[in-house]
């Protein structure tokens, strides 16, 4: 009877042990997948074997998101959703479904570069050699690392780890130190004039342009209340406390209505707004679960609103405003911003796209206290108000759309003052230290290593011994 237990035991173990184990499946046989396929809204996106780790990717604009394998043509998306592919009487893929909706194979013919996979192609045989980043005619000056203080030691095995994947993702690594780009890396198929997804980094631009649209003229005061800029739409739960939101209350993220990222509960999910017909009427027919000015809540609908303000105000396209002010006054020549608060932006989230050296310019400016090249590009007054602690969002000081964060290094906490996005896009300004650190990636909803990079290989230089 025992032994019969035993076995019993040693079956059970072995089937539980079979069926846990993931679904096997070879990068060629992952090809077969390859291809660009219809998405939502009429727009694309490319299904993408990575030779690299043997996974399928699915590519929305130049983001990627993992589909692990689950079973035979069925994939699980990162959010644990089934992407099962379709295939004709001949075997041929033909499409895909995915929350119950069809979409069409479009054209198998995509090419996929081997940049793409790898941080540096020779990454096996890497070695690295500092070498000081050029001078270019954009308005930025450079130097060497001699005698900023930074430990070359350090960032040597930084590059090292990032090469050989340690640190997946890492698209750019960029420092400004008392004043001069000292250092400059990139990765994968990105350079110095390749654009890159700025996401919710994108807010503190939206500040950056609310202060300068205050200190023109153009709106009279941060003071004034949203809804006054609205006349044409009748809002939904409509009460006293609505009526009394401010243009500061979005900026602070401290509106009261019910929108909150942190809660998966919450009416003003951010996905439900992507996909609605207007941001704005979206975001102000929420009811209010607080007062303005009371509890910090991250909503994405805020700024949104703060950027549509800014073009009743000025009777300018949002993108128009900064070309005419802020990025013209800072030399950013080179940019991307379809800012469209409806349903076609419902994959790019009206962001801005910049390539890392202007989002360098961007935190030198504000380290600057608002001057570049002689100009008070934004008032000094915006530039200390808008890095103050206005609220807490998430157990994080929060100023007007700026997080306001300290990364500790054995024991030591270093002020930062950072505008930051989904995939590890950080514009870090360290006053303490005369430093701007710029860090872009491409760990899209999964943790980015972008704030260990800065703790472990940069500060640490800085640490009062």
């Amino acid at each position: 009877m025992k032994k019969k237990y035993v076995l019993l035991l040693f079956l059970l173990s072995a089937y539980c042990g079979y069926s846990q184990q993931k679904f096997k499946i070879t990068y060629e046989q992952l090809k077969e997948y390859e291809g660009i396929y219809e998405y939502q809204n009429n727009t694309t996106l490319q299904i993408a074997a990575s030779p690299k780790d043997t996974i399928l990717y699915a590519i929305i604009n130049e983001s990627k998101y993992a589909l692990k394998p689950s079973e035979k043509d069925i994939f699980l998306n990162m959010s644990k959703e089934k992407v099962t592919f379709l295939r004709n009487s001949a075997s041929a893929i033909t499409g895909y479904t995915s929350q119950e909706k069809i979409f069409n194979l479009i054209s198998k013919k995509v090419v996929f570069p081997k940049e793409m996979w790898y941080p540096r192609l020779n990454s096996k045989d890497f070695k690295y050699s500092y070498q000081p980043p050029k001078k270019d005619l954009d308005g930025l000056l450079t130097g060497t690392l001699d005698n900023t203080g930074l430990d070359k030691a350090l960032l040597n095995e930084m590059m090292q780890k990032i090469v050989d994947g340690t640190y997946a993702n890492v698209h750019s690594v960029l420092i400004i130190k008392d004043g001069k780009l000292v250092f400059e890396e990139y990765f994968y198929e990105y350079n110095k004039t390749k654009l890159h997804e700025m996401r919710s980094a994108t807010k503190s631009i939206i500040s950056a342009l609310t202060g300068i649209a205050i200190d023109k003229g153009f709106i009279k005061s941060k003071t004034e209340t949203v809804l006054s800029y609205f006349p044409e739409y009748t809002f939904k739960n409509l009460t006293d406390d609505k009526r009394q939101i401010t243009i500061e209350n979005l900026l602070t993220n401290q509106s009261g209505l019910d929108c909150d990222v942190s809660n998966p509960k919450s009416e003003g999910n951010e996905t439900t707004m992507n996909y609605s017909d207007d941001w704005i009427q979206f975001t102000l027919d929420l009811p209010m679960i607080d007062v303005p000015d009371g509890r910090g809540m991250y909503c994405s609908g805020n700024p949104i609103t703060v950027g549509r303000i800014i073009e009743k105000a000025t009777k300018m396209t949002l993108p128009d405003f900064a070309k005419q002010t802020l990025f013209k006054d800072i030399g950013i020549k080179n940019f991307k911003w379809n800012f469209k608060p409806d349903a076609s932006s419902s994959e790019t989230f009206c962001q801005v796209y910049l390539t890392p050296r202007d989002m360098a310019k961007f935190g030198l400016l504000y380290l600057n206290k608002g001057m570049w090249a002689d100009k008070q590009v934004i008032s000094k007054n915006w530039i200390e108000e808008s890095l103050t602690k206005h609220s807490v969002i998430q157990g994080v000081n929060y100023g007007y759309l700026w997080w306001l964060k300290y990364l500790e290094v054995n024991g030591t906490r270093f002020s930062g003052k950072a505008a930051q996005g989904n995939g590890g896009q950080k514009i870090y300004v360290w006053e303490d230290q005369n430093m701007v650190t710029v860090i872009t990636g491409g760990n899209y909803n999964s943790q980015s290593p972008s704030d260990e990079l800065i703790q472990k290989y940069i500060l640490p230089a800085f640490k009062k011994k």
